[in-house]
């Protein structure tokens, strides 16, 4: 399947009806063909979507045909294989979860790949990573703060801990684009002066400067799990049971643990999967169940 395509898209637009918008696209994509997710709320939509060329060609002109979609820029990866089961479309309040209540028409100005290029060697900016501890962990932007934080919705708390940068030049990025959305627009509120995002995030900055400041992988969520979004492999990452250099994500195969580990092909065939000695015993216990 050589014209596979993965699309991710967002927008923040007024959804009057969400659920009657959910059936009329999970019809559409059904019939279209493409696997995915797709989650849509009254402040908007939030998905990805994979298919061959023609259909997700088809499936951008479905979307942009919608007046409140006809400016959503798709960032399009190729794909060996499907990274979704199935097709979902789902109501979500937030279409990216932050738990708080956000001013969405005060984001933070946009910065392009070329401009941003140059932010990262700027020592006058501050550069945010705001994406989650398991996705900066195997790749990141060269000089860029990142947080101790497992889920989007932890962000506000560690921005609280960063108010002695209100007043310093801030660039913040994230895979797609729509985390930095809500983020610089909650920064604002909270009082950061000078906030930008870059524009399209990691993906669509690798695709234009490979191999330049970005270092590592770029974590997604779908089955992939790491996509290489430059033109060399070079995890900057160790395989938790050998320490070879590794970017390959799984969870341990105790279910009683699950915890998400790197572990590379010899040591999931080696420990079966497993973090630690003692979640291989507690996973041999599993066997005669």
């Amino acid at each position: 399947m050589n014209d596979l395509k993965i699309l991710l898209f967002y927008k923040f637009v007024r959804i009057e009806n969400p659920e009657e918008f959910r059936l009329d696209h999970l019809e559409f994509c059904k019939k279209l063909g493409v696997l995915g997710k797709v989650l849509v709320g009254k402040e908007g939509i939030n998905g990805s979507i994979s298919g061959t060329r023609e259909q997700t060609e088809a499936y951008m002109a479905y979307l942009h045909s919608d007046p409140r979609f006809s400016n959503v820029v798709f960032k399009i990866e190729d794909g060996l294989e499907h990274p979704f089961r199935k097709m979902v479309v789902r109501v979500k309040k937030e279409i990216i979860r932050m738990d708080k209540e956000v001013d969405m028409s005060n984001t933070g100005e946009y910065i392009e790949a070329d401009d941003f290029l140059k932010v990262v060697d700027d020592k006058n900016t501050i550069i945010i990573d705001t994406r989650n501890d398991y996705e900066w962990r195997v790749g990141k932007f060269k000089n860029a703060l990142t947080l101790d934080i497992k889920n989007f919705r932890e962000f506000p708390e560690a921005i609280e801990k960063l108010e002695h940068l209100k007043d310093k030049k801030i660039a913040i990025y994230c895979t797609g684009g729509i985390r930095c959305e809500k983020a610089s627009a909650y920064m604002k509120q909270q009082g950061f002066s000078n906030v930008s995002q870059l524009h399209g995030g990691i993906i669509n900055f690798c695709q234009q400067k490979p191999n330049s400041a970005w270092e590592g992988s770029c974590f997604v969520f779908d089955n992939r799990m790491i996509s290489r979004v430059g033109n060399e492999e070079n995890p900057i990452t160790s395989c938790l049971r050998c320490g070879v250099d590794c970017d390959l994500y799984s969870n341990c195969r105790n279910v009683k643990c699950n915890e998400q580990i790197i572990i590379c092909h010899g040591c999931q065939d080696k420990h079966q999967g497993c973090c630690s000695k003692e979640c291989f015993e507690e996973y041999k216990k599993s066997w005669h169940n």
